[in-house]
């Protein structure tokens, strides 16, 4: 499986929260949480099907390399989330975040595009001060 991940070089700004299953709880702002879009949702379901795994959840984070500093982890996790995780859940599907990472990704909504140079999973988070050319990695 090949999942693109890019990065949004538009000035950040916050998306409209999205109705999902699991969103803000009472008195948690949409800051502090991570969205997942319906075509996120679609596109997970539709490779857990694919890979025969249909309980697996996708952990994301933030690692340090990359041309501009950090890049985005993006991985299937078959396991139960570990204590210290933050669990996202919306439209069917979970995704796990480690601690550290949520630092980064705090606000941040998982989409899924379709355009004329391809499709792939998109990072739109408003924490990021810029990205390189190639897409895959983000400066904070």
């Amino acid at each position: 499986m090949n999942l693109t991940m890019s990065e949004s070089s538009a000035p950040a700004r916050q998306a409209p929260p999205i109705p999902t299953e699991a969103g803000p709880r009472a008195g948690e702002a949409a800051a502090e949480v991570i969205q997942i879009s319906e075509a996120a949702a679609r596109e997970i379901q539709k490779q857990r099907i694919k890979r025969g795994t249909p309980e697996a959840v996708i952990r994301i984070g933030v690692r340090g390399g990359g041309c501009t500093g950090f890049s985005y982890v993006f991985e299937w996790d078959d396991a139960e989330p570990r204590k210290t995780d933050k669990v996202f859940a919306a439209h069917g599907v979970r995704i796990f975040v480690d601690p550290k990472s949520f630092v980064y990704l705090r606000g941040t909504e998982l989409d899924f595009v379709t355009t004329m140079m391809g499709h792939g999973f998109k990072f739109n988070n408003p924490n990021a001060k810029g990205a390189c050319g190639c897409g895959e990695s983000v400066q904070f």
